[in-house]
Parts: structure tokens; sequence; C-alpha cells
């Protein structure tokens, strides 16, 4: 790229070389010797081309570090962000081009329209970019039937302990989630966060949300986008979330249980993988046998602790006795909680 702009301004230098070289001899009137004119035309030539050669070093260098900026620049911004700044420029160069018939009847019409030029490409430009996630849900709710009340319709966003938990990667592969996983710029800074912590444990879990973004990518599993809109006058990830749920009328994937909650109080709309685990995992009723491995003791007295597959905590009632036995049992009673699904089992005689 350089050596590309080099040769364009040494080419450039050159020419200016010559029409300066030819100037210079009409206003000297030198016209005696040929062989003098022809010295005098290289020799304006060369000290042309020689600046040119430094010049297009300097704005070679120069354009070759805007274009890596711009590179790692645009890495951020996901397609859809980059089509509706550049069509904002569009629009605002075009209303400019129109403007201009006007301009030209003004005094120095030429800076007028320049400046038009400028200030209107400007503002399309910086328009069509803060307000592009606005427009691309207007796009999206445009291309859906009303009420058809498909979930796939609203965009989906995705919360740090979601991302972390690991499961949304299964369940996007398994087809339970359509459409594209929106993660906020202030949940992706959250998770790099964690993963730069002193804890050891954060850390970990920081790094394996990481880890999960990048499986979508590897695996090739639904679509990823980065959204970049922040709120710097709200605090909190999670009340940020909600704030970004509500405008875009969006669904929160999440696995906490308070954000579960606050979001729903709000009239957000909420996926929480917990709540699907639960509602996949087997039904079982009073009455019916099961056969279990009591590995633990329970927290109560005389009791065991049993899970099933699908890690369904079984209390076994005096089971506390019998560790690391395989026991035919009986359910006596199921209970839903928050954390999950208990079951209640005792021996059978």
């Amino acid at each position: 790229m350089i050596v590309f702009i080099r040769v364009i301004f040494i080419i450039f230098g050159a020419i200016a070389g010559w029409e300066s070289g030819n100037d210079f001899i009409s206003a000297v009137s030198l016209t005696s010797s040929i062989t003098l004119r022809a010295l005098i035309i290289l020799s304006i030539i060369t000290i042309f081309c020689g600046a040119g050669y430094v010049l297009g070093g300097i704005f070679g260098r120069a354009f070759a570090e805007l274009l890596e900026t711009l590179e790692s620049k645009l890495d951020r911004y996901s397609g859809s962000d980059i089509l509706f700044s550049v069509a904002g420029l569009i629009i605002g160069l075009l209303a400019a081009f129109f403007l201009s018939f006007a301009l030209v009847l003004l005094p120095y019409s030429t800076w007028f329209v320049v400046i038009a030029f400028f200030v209107l490409g400007g503002a399309g430009l910086l328009i069509g970019f803060t307000k592009r996630d606005d427009l691309a849900v207007l796009f999206k709710m445009g291309k859906a039937k009303p009420g058809d009340g498909r979930r796939g319709s609203s965009p989906k966003l995705v919360d740090t302990s979601a991302i972390i938990d690991g499961r949304i990667i299964d369940i996007v592969e398994a087809g339970f989630v359509e459409g594209t996983l929106i993660i906020p710029r202030f949940v992706l800074d959250e998770l790099q966060l964690i993963s730069d912590s002193s804890d050891s444990l954060r850390r970990q879990r920081g790094r394996r949300g990481l880890d999960i973004l990048n499986g979508f990518k590897k695996k090739g599993v639904g679509s990823v986008e980065i959204m970049e809109r922040d709120y710097k006058d709200i605090a909190g990830v999670d009340s940020k979330l909600v704030h970004l749920a509500k405008e875009v009328d969006g669904t929160v994937i999440t696995v906490d249980y308070n954000l579960n909650k606050v979001a729903r109080l709000q009239g957000v709309k909420v996926l929480n993988v917990n709540e699907l685990a639960n509602a996949l995992k087997a039904i079982v009723l009073p009455g019916e046998e099961m056969e279990v491995k009591v590995i633990k003791e329970g927290k109560e007295a005389n009791q065991g602790v049993a899970y099933l597959d699908d890690g369904t905590m079984v209390v076994v009632e005096d089971g506390k006795k019998l560790l690391g036995k395989d026991l035919k049992t009986i359910v006596t009673s199921v209970l839903q909680t928050p954390a999950g699904r208990m079951i209640f089992v005792r021996r059978k005689k």
C-alpha cells in the first residue's frame, strides 16, 4: 500500500515538474539553448519526483495506519451497523446535492455547497449510526406479520449468567431459540471484567463465558451480534439489560433468578434456561417406583440424598444408614422450588 501511494505521488510529481519547468522557461524567456532548457526541466522534474517520493511515504504510512485503525474499529460492529451508517451518509449527501441547486445562487456559492455536503453528509452518517438499532428493529417488525406471536420475531438479549452457564449453545443448536442472539456491549464488558478478575473462580467463569461465545462461531450455531448501545446514566448491567429489552421489545435469556423476577415485573419477556431444564425433566407422581443410589447424608436426621440422571435431587427417608447402596423406592411427594424440583421417597419394603 505504501509503495503504491508513493508511486502515485512520484507520477504526479513528474507531471507537476514538467508543467512547472515549462512555465519557468516561459517566464524567463529562455529560448537560446535546447540543452539548457532540457536540463532545467529535468532538474525541476527530479526535485518534484523527490518531493513526491517523500510525501508519498508520509501519506502512505498515514493511510496504512488509518486502514488498520478502521479495520480494528469495524470489527466491533455488525454488518447492519455499517449498512445503516452508509445509508445515512448517502441520504445526507443526496439532500446536500438537491440543496446545492439553491445554494449556487448565493455569493461564494462554492463554499456553501462544500459546507452543505460536509454537514448533511456527516449528520446523515451520525443519525444512521446512532439510530441503527431502532432502524434494525423497525425493519424486522415490518417483516413479521402483526400478531403472529412468533418468538423468533423479537430480539433475544443474552445475559452474562446465561453465557457463563453454557447451556444456551445446546438450546440454540437444538432449535428451541430462533433468530439472532444479541450480546449488548455492556454485557460483554462485564464478561471481560469477570475473566480478568483476581479471584480464580470468577476468572474461570468469565473465561468459560468467552469460550462459549467463541463456540457459537466455531460450530456455526445460530447468529450472534454485538449491540453497541449503552446507558451511562443507568447503574448495573441487569438494569441496563431490562431497559434495553423494553426499548427494542426484546426477550431476555438468563439463568439469574432475581433478573428473571425484576424483568417480568417490568413487563419484559424472559426465557429462563433453568425453567426450560425443569420443564424437560421427567414427571413423577406419588406412588411411582424408582431405583436410586444414596450418595450423601441429608440435612434432616436419618435422611439420605440421591440424584437422578437429569440432576433432580431425591431425598430418601431413613437413607442415612444406606449410603452407597442402590435402593428400590416409592415416591411419597414432589416439591417444586425456585431452585428446581425435589422428590421425596421411602424405601420399598
